[in-house]
């Protein structure tokens, strides 16, 4: 299940990447894009829901836990950040064609998602 979450996570950032380099085109007005980056959406928003649903479902450590901080309660704690971001990042979405002001803070919530989600993946090797 590990390796399952493992490769789950390097696809939702490439694909995150992928998703930002078309979003940021389309801030420079390149609309025929509009497509691309939806279906980019859908495909990050999917590899993303199927890695956190495959951390939710396994079984918890056999270890004794300790209150220190570790490189698994740092892996959880940005977990909660970059899911924060998920979240604002599609809700911002889908109210940009009625309110285009909305742009910058969906682009900084996509960034926190893709930057925390980047260091969760980092911790977790140390």
């Amino acid at each position: 299940m590990l390796q399952i979450h493992q490769i789950g996570g390097f696809v939702t950032l490439g694909g995150m990447l992928a998703q930002g380099i078309v979003g940021s085109k389309l801030y420079d007005g390149s609309y025929k894009l509009k497509q691309t980056h939806e279906t980019l959406g859908a495909a990050v928003n999917l590899t993303y829901g199927l890695t956190a649903i495959n951390a939710l479902f396994t079984p918890p450590s056999t270890f004794k836990r300790d209150k220190k901080v570790t490189s698994i309660r740092l892996h959880k704690w940005l977990a909660i950040v970059h899911m924060s971001g998920m979240l604002a990042t599609n809700i911002l979405a889908s109210q940009i064609e009625n309110n285009p002001s909305l742009k910058p803070y969906h682009r900084a919530a996509a960034y926190t998602s893709f930057f925390s989600l980047a260091a969760a993946m980092v911790v977790i090797k140390f």
